[in-house]
């Protein structure tokens, strides 16, 4: 919709072919657009569907009285300026119904020429700033929408859809948003139009030469070949920087839609730019903790005679906080020591609790302490230095001679004990690392040849659409028939019970035992 001050559009309703001539010629001549009607219906068929911004409108004609096609147009068009205009001697009661029943203004034989014409100008002053407010009320409605829409967007393809697709609906015309990624990856989102959806396109910007803040200038189509551009417009581009170390966003729509100043365009620069900063610090922080993660987890498998191991580990996805899951898997003095656990929390700090704990469970196994020793250790480092942290863990020492295995749980998932087609959850109840409470003696059982032991972390088996119980009967069905690749079975576990979308880490150990 353009909102630029152009020729009015006037609709000159009279039954008298001379008395509209002179209307029509008064109102041509100080520069108006003029339209004409002879009948009451064929004027408001005229207004709804011709762009009229004013209505000349006599008071008698031959279908019906103006003062009800006056009121039939106010009960569509509130807004519309209607004068009513009359040939005939009108009193104070005549004046009064045409301004009761609507009327913006009332003239009377004779007419003059100045003074219809100011008239007009007049009423039509108050119609354009009223339509001007109204259009700026409901972009800013539209303006607030969309800035809800782009910080909740889960990541910044997302971010970016939906920024072209909220300035699309602000401004009734096609829309791009162009920003570069954390990792200088330039992509633009773009939007063909109301009501269309948005999209997301590889695009490169020149930033030279944008400075820090928010700026718009006018550029051409063809400096913007993202999308059909109105022919007849040219294009304001919102560039908004926030930091100088940061390439600037760019919101670009047609330049005709904008009131002066374009105030909502620079808002929507500024709030866009302010969703691409946090996306941007998130995706960096999310990367460096899922780089510490990887770079605190064991570097390899160890190759132990009589046995066959297999891991799995899968950070949350990209939109999702890293988590704080672990495992361990090393010889000490002809033990294999196994754990996994699961720090509380999603963040880089959950992160580096995860990597504090899988040095202390290493340090005290070296130490030479049994399972339920060592997470007692750990779990009084924990309240001592880390007294606001939780954690759930597991802890195996394997004897791989003799399948001999003494296990300790603070509160993590049972592992799961396939033999020959049998599978069986190893249960172990006990409190969480962080909380004071006795725990139970260590687990004892064999693994006897043959036989396949599997340890895992919540995210394999937690789902939004099922319970906990559904997802370790799920695990319990796949590991009847495990097959001779354990990686191969590992890779299957997550590919079938993890959903698509990770927004947990997870992390599953196999263990057969030849």
């Amino acid at each position: 919709m353009t909102v630029e001050d152009g020729p009015a559009t006037v609709l000159v309703v009279d039954d008298s072919r001379t008395k509209r001539y002179l209307l029509v010629s008064w109102l041509t001549r100080a520069g108006f657009a003029v339209l004409e009607a002879e009948t009451g219906r064929e004027a408001l068929e005229r207004v709804g569907t011709d762009g009229i911004e004013l209505v000349v409108l006599d008071v008698r004609l031959p279908d019906m009285s103006g003062f009800e096609v006056c009121e039939q147009i106010k009960a569509t068009q509130p807004a519309l300026p209607v004068i009513h205009v009359s040939a005939h001697a009108v009193d104070v009661v005549d004046r009064a119904q045409g301004l009761t029943r609507g009327a913006d203004a009332y003239l009377a034989e004779p007419i003059e020429p100045d003074e219809l014409v100011a008239t007009a100008h007049a009423v039509l002053r108050y119609f354009r700033a009223r339509k001007r407010a109204e259009l700026f009320a409901e972009r800013l409605a539209r303006l607030a929408e969309t800035t809800v829409a782009v910080h909740a967007a889960p990541n910044f393809a997302c971010l970016l859809e939906e920024a072209a697709t909220g300035a699309a609906e602000i401004f009734r015309t096609p829309a791009a948003v162009v920003a570069e990624t954390v990792d200088g990856d330039c992509l633009a989102g773009i939007c063909p139009g109301l009501g269309a959806s948005g999209s997301v396109v590889p695009w490169t910007v020149d930033d030279t030469g944008v400075p820090t803040g928010t700026t718009v200038r006018i550029d051409e189509p063809s400096d913007w070949g993202l999308l059909d551009w109105p022919a007849d417009d040219r294009l304001a581009v919102a560039a908004a920087r926030l930091r100088e170390d940061r390439a600037p966003v760019y919101v670009v729509v047609p330049a005709g839609v904008h009131t002066p100043g374009m105030p909502v365009l620079v808002q929507l620069g500024q709030a866009v730019a302010a969703a691409v900063e946090a996306q941007r610090s998130y995706d960096e922080e999310h990367r460096i903790a899922v780089t510490l993660q990887r770079s605190l987890l064991p570097r390899r498998i160890p190759v132990i005679d009589g046995l066959d191991l297999a891991v799995r580990y899968e950070p949350a996805s990209a939109q999702t906080e890293v988590g704080g899951d672990f495992y361990e898997l090393v010889m000490l003095d002809g033990h294999l020591l196994m754990a996994i656990g699961d720090v509380a929390g999603h963040s880089l700090h959950a992160a580096t609790v995860m990597a504090e704990l899988r040095h202390a469970v290493r340090a005290y196994a070296v130490e030479g302490h049994q399972p339920g020793e060592i997470l007692h250790r750990v779990n009084e480092l924990m309240r001592r230095l880390l007294p606001d942290e939780l954690a759930t863990i597991c802890v195996l020492l394997l004897d791989p001679v003799t399948g001999q295995v003494r296990m300790a749980s603070a509160g993590h998932l049972p592992p799961l004990l396939a033999v020959d087609g049998r599978v069986d959850y190893l249960q172990h109840s006990a409190p969480l690392l962080g909380v004071r409470a006795a725990r139970p003696p260590d687990l004892e059982f064999v693994v006897p040849p043959g036989a396949t032991l599997v340890l895992y972390t919540d995210g394999l088996i937690e789902r939004r659409d099922a319970t906990i119980d559904e997802g370790l009967d799920a695990l319990a069905a796949h590991a009847v028939d495990i097959g001779a690749d354990l990686d191969a079975f590992c890779a299957r576990l997550l590919r079938e019970l993890a959903p698509s979308e990770i927004h947990d880490d997870v992390a599953v150990l196999a263990l057969r035992r030849h």
